[in-house]
């Protein structure tokens, strides 16, 4: 049985037609086949990991796992602390800092449930890039071309999954870092609401949440992670759910269909296609959608740049010389070009047009149940680019989609829709009213099965292929 599905690993553990060392061992040599190539991971634990898978085998043959998910194994992203691990956020300037002694709170959470944590993933120079370029780990490959961009900033969670190194995978977003990764790997990821999964530290827009190849898994990870933790101030009060429940009534739904947000990165036509035909399925299915404007204005849109910038050069300047060298020079220029010389004013100016698009991001949604919209407005770019265009400049034309939700504290997915004719995947991007996070995933659910038939995931590249 391949390790595919933490849903069938689960049932197969419980009936002992496999074992979580067993899984753990394919999960390691799927990552030796491929890993050359991809560069997804930035620290492998190949001794802790079966270590851990041990102690989950030996609970299931006792009869007493701690939960459905003991055994199953996972990856962090970087910046997800885990104790004793380093925690450089993807650049050379962090180098060399201490490691952070105590678990994240969904590090912690996914360790009590006795999953097996292979190790870390990937991610651009302070998670503030859509792309899987960084000044310490290199380029990261998308396991469909290895010639484009997996996007981030949660690069390496993404094409880990794509590729098959574990059934689960945690990533971090604050504009679309999960969202549009997802859609370029061809796997689900959903932003959960803030306060959702307790994030440490915290900070608005920030998130933790699944990434996966289903929805299934998903849920699975959202019943451990989705607990209360006090480190983390915007945490939301605990909820008795369960995030498995079964998909929707859709002649019950009013779904708003997003098909152009009029600013960033037109959309490209093959995207638009997905959406509009994911828009007519959801129909067809009984639902009901009808076509709206877009609420984002190219001030807004703006405004949410700057703040980004102004956060980032303020990080950067708190670096002495020889750290602040270490820096990707793009990351650099990308937040000192304009921020350097930004006042109090600009900055709380950018703040209130974030703020104004948080209010018109909700406003948007209160007659729908669910929005419907594309994820990205384009395809996988170059891989070796740190963002798509290029321009350091104008980084982050392309998150128009995806940001708004951040800022809102609304949950948002992304689910695979299909293929471009080059090959490449294309998702769509489901949006919830916040704290629905169970809606979208209810609704995304039934998106999977009225979907077109899926590809095979990529093959593992035999020439490497190596036995744990």
């Amino acid at each position: 049985m391949k390790p595919d599905s933490a849903e069938a690993l689960s049932a197969a553990y419980a009936r002992g037609e496999i074992s979580p060392v067993e899984a753990t061992r394919e999960c390691l040599a799927r990552i030796a086949a491929w890993e050359p190539k991809l560069n997804a991971m930035y620290r492998l634990d190949r001794e802790g990991a079966l270590e851990q898978a041990r102690a989950a085998e030996a609970r299931w043959r006792a009869g007493a796992p701690r939960s459905p998910i003991d055994g199953v194994p996972i990856t962090l992203k970087e910046n997800i602390h885990t104790r004793g691990d380093p925690a450089p956020i993807g650049t050379r300037a962090n180098e060399d800092l201490p490691a952070p002694r105590e678990d994240a709170p969904a590090a912690a959470r996914v360790r009590e449930a006795g999953c097996v944590i292979l190790g870390k993933t990937t991610m651009p120079d302070y998670g503030m890039l859509s792309s899987g370029v960084s000044s310490l780990h290199g380029v990261t490959r998308n396991p469909w071309r290895l010639d484009r961009n997996p996007s981030g900033s949660s690069s390496g969670a993404a094409a880990a999954a794509a590729a098959g190194y574990a059934p689960l995978h945690l990533g971090t977003d604050i504009g679309g870092s999960l969202r549009l990764p997802a859609t370029h790997c061809g796997i689900f990821a959903l932003k959960p609401s803030l306060g959702r999964v307790p994030v440490y530290p915290p900070f608005m827009g920030r998130v933790v949440g699944p990434m996966t190849r289903s929805v299934a898994d998903a849920a699975l990870l959202m019943n451990v992670i989705a607990r209360p933790d006090a480190r983390d101030f915007m945490s939301l009060p605990p909820v008795e759910q369960d995030f498995s429940s079964e998909e929707p009534r859709p002649g019950m739904l009013k779904i708003g269909f997003l098909p152009d947000m009029g600013v960033g990165l037109p959309v490209h036509p093959e995207v638009r296609a997905a959406a509009e035909a994911a828009a007519a399925a959801l129909a067809g299915a009984g639902c009901a959608v009808e076509s709206i404007r877009s609420f984002l204005s190219a001030e807004m849109l703006d405004g949410m740049c700057r703040f980004f910038e102004a956060r980032s050069h303020n990080d950067l300047a708190q670096l002495a010389p020889p750290r602040r060298a270490k820096v990707l020079p793009f990351v650099a220029e990308w937040c000192t070009w304009r921020a350097a010389a930004f006042s109090g004013r600009d900055v709380m100016q950018a703040y209130t047009l974030v703020m104004a698009m948080r209010e018109a991001a909700v406003a948007a949604t209160e007659p729908y149940d669910f929005l419907v919209s594309p994820t990205s407005p384009i395809l996988a770019y170059e891989a070796e680019l740190p963002a798509p265009g290029n321009d350091a400049h104008d980084a982050l034309p392309h998150i128009a989609f995806t940001v708004p939700w951040n800022m809102s504290e609304q949950p948002a997915a992304s689910v695979n829709w299909t293929w471009s004719v080059d090959g490449l995947p294309i998702g769509i991007q489901l949006i919830g009213k916040r704290f629905d996070d169970l809606g979208v995933l209810r609704l995304a659910r039934l998106v999977e099965r009225i979907r077109p038939k899926q590809r095979s995931w990529p093959a593992i590249p035999s020439s490497n292929a190596a036995r744990a």
